[in-house]
């Protein structure tokens, strides 16, 4: 069993309140009425089952019109076990039904059903799936949004709320909590839809966010494709790895469109609800980004952010209104002497430096945000503010943030780009520490990732000669040397051995 334990951003600039409030939703929900459903499910499922025999096995009885839906659909959809319960000589399924065998009399078979139609009709009536889940066949208003609310047990609610609190939190501190909110309502109902497209006619109730769920893994998937996500593997042995959403979740829609094409709703769960979640949230998450609805709503978190953030900021942010940009300069570069790892200062000093046009300015806070984002370990963030970094003409970062952006670069898998960046560090800091870790950092990537052995042996070779000093490095640097020759002799056997081929 594959479970997803966390993902590189495990931090949001404001509390997840509508994330929050929709897994306690769903939990009260739960505990009101799980016992009713089992309860619910048990009797209809026995009175079901019982027309379903007598109706088999007596095909001159009277069905009841409302129960002749039920007989039609394991007609035509179960037409060799529907024949099988018309053979008199089957074993009986339980006492009921040896008693029904030996009843001969047709007035009594034919009261029998009746009376079997009706319980059920009341049953139905009372029963919280037919009133509130999402029955293909024949779907309500309300069921489009309660059914995703409902849950079968406790492993179906602890699933799904654990995948909702990964994805959701992190969307909804990207879209803000009224689309976000909009977006997940909206999604459920869509991917309830999809699953009715799919099984018409189908009387089987389905309930669970995990059609809603799976719409927020679709736009997780848009909007954050190079987040690692760390899995336990859970079987005979466990063990834990990472890997990009790229890779996981394609993976994750691949066999639920494979298990519904295959078992169908057979396995008891609704995998075509799944598809049509994730794929309205994938489209959704596009058409939020090019929109320009994501861009407004984030503009818009940042500017109540600023708004509840401490006196000097409102202060600041009071003064740009009025037009007085260098006392607001004063006070932010003042606050930020204090709170070097102010986002929110950042941030507003940054669009004052936009105001101004002033460039230096704006790259120092460029750097500044590279290096609060990489500290957080929000490598998206930190990543931007990098290109940002260079957009406004910033060449060379200070070497202990320069050294986290390329780990950074590492971790977001542009490689080609970290190497570059690990080169260039070197470059323009040829005396500092950094340059002997950024040779190594470089050389690993090389030897591990880039499969070049031969460029991460000059790299290796480059740092024992540097002259920065580097006593406590040299164990490190000469085992990496004799791996990467290593290395570099089977990738030339290899090549020479494919061209004898």
């Amino acid at each position: 069993m594959l479970i997803p334990i966390r993902h590189e951003n495990m931090s949001a600039r404001r509390w997840p309140v509508i994330t929050f409030a929709l897994i306690a939703i769903n939990v009260v929900v739960f505990l009101g009425t799980f016992q009713s459903l089992e309860s619910e499910q048990k009797q209809v499922g026995q009175l079901e089952l019982h027309i379903v025999l007598l109706a088999a096995e007596h095909p001159d009885l009277n069905v009841p019109s409302d129960a002749q839906e039920i007989i039609n659909t394991v007609k035509n959809q179960y037409p060799k076990q529907w024949a099988t319960l018309g053979d008199h000589h089957r074993r009986a399924l339980d006492a009921w039904d040896a008693q029904m065998q030996k009843t001969l009399d047709t007035e009594t078979l034919q009261s029998e059903l009746d009376s079997l139609a009706e319980q059920l009709q009341q049953a139905k009536a009372n029963s919280i799936a037919d009133k509130y889940a999402f029955v293909p066949a024949h779907p309500t208003a309300m069921s489009y949004l309660t059914a995703n609310f409902l849950h079968g047990g406790w492993l179906h609610l602890i699933g799904n709320m654990w995948f909702l609190w990964l994805a959701g939190f992190v969307l909804e501190d990207f879209w803000g909590r009224s689309l976000y909110t909009v977006f997940y309502l909206v999604a459920g109902a869509a991917a309830l839809q999809f699953h009715a497209w799919l099984n018409a006619g189908s009387l089987v109730p389905t309930l669970g966010a995990s059609g809603a769920v799976a719409a927020l893994m679709g736009a997780f998937l848009v909007r954050f494709p190079k987040m690692r996500i760390q899995m336990l593997w859970w079987a005979i042995v466990r063990f834990r790895f990472t890997a990009p959403a790229y890779w996981l979740l394609p993976a994750w829609l691949f066999m639920e469109i494979f298990y519904g094409s295959v078992v169908g709703q057979g396995s008891g769960v609704a995998h075509w609800a799944h598809v049509g979640g994730f794929a309205f949230g994938a489209l959704a998450a596009l058409a939020l980004r090019y929109s320009g609805l994501e861009h407004k709503a984030n503009e818009q978190i940042e500017q109540e952010l600023t708004l509840q953030s401490d006196p000097e900021i409102q202060q600041a942010s009071e003064l740009m209104d009025k037009g007085q940009l260098e006392a607001a300069e004063t006070v932010l570069k003042n606050y930020l002497a204090k709170q070097p790892n102010s986002v929110d200062a950042c941030n507003l000093l940054l669009h004052l430096s936009q105001q101004r046009q002033d460039q230096p300015t704006r790259v120092e806070v460029l750097s500044k945000l590279c290096a609060i984002h990489a500290k957080a370990g929000e490598n998206e963030l930190a990543w931007t503010s990098y290109e940002d970094f260079l957009g406004a003409g910033g060449k060379s970062l200070p070497p202990a943030t320069w050294i986290e952006i390329c780990r950074v670069a590492e971790r977001l898998q542009h490689l080609d780009r970290a190497l570059e960046e690990y080169e260039k560090l070197v470059i323009a800091y040829p005396s500092d520490r950094q340059s002997i870790a950024a040779q190594l950092g470089a050389a690993r990537l090389c030897l591990k990732r880039l499969n070049r052995p031969d460029k991460a042996l000059q790299l290796f070779e480059a740092a024992e000669k540097s002259p920065v000093p580097h006593l406590d490095w040299e164990q490190s640097i000469a085992a990496g040397i004799r791996e990467a020759k290593l290395a570099a002799a089977q990738k030339t056997k290899s090549a020479s051995a494919s061209a004898f081929a």
